[in-house]
């Protein structure tokens, strides 16, 4: 049982990886990212790592794409507010 659920992880991090790879939008892009992390914590837990995995869900699913989101929203306010000016 235990080996099928490290095979389904497995698998739903490669898919989610191959997904944020492919996606061309910066914001799809850490959305993505986002559920690649919940699919490694998910990983993690199954391997029997649950501290690795606590980490994995505050970072990789939460902070890091809260921060590519912030970034992307300030670079395209200031690219549209820089075609104004023009």
């Amino acid at each position: 049982m235990t080996d099928a659920l490290v095979l389904i992880s497995l698998f739903a991090v490669a898919a989610t990886a191959t997904a944020a790879v492919v996606v061309r939008d910066p914001a799809r892009q850490a959305l993505v990212l986002s559920v690649l992390g919940l699919a490694l914590a998910v990983l993690f837990t199954v391997l029997q790592a649950p501290d690795v995995a606590l980490s994995q869900l505050a970072v990789g699913s939460a902070l890091t794409p809260l921060l590519i989101l912030l970034s992307v929203r300030k670079v395209r306010r200031r690219g549209r507010r820089e075609e104004g000016e023009r």
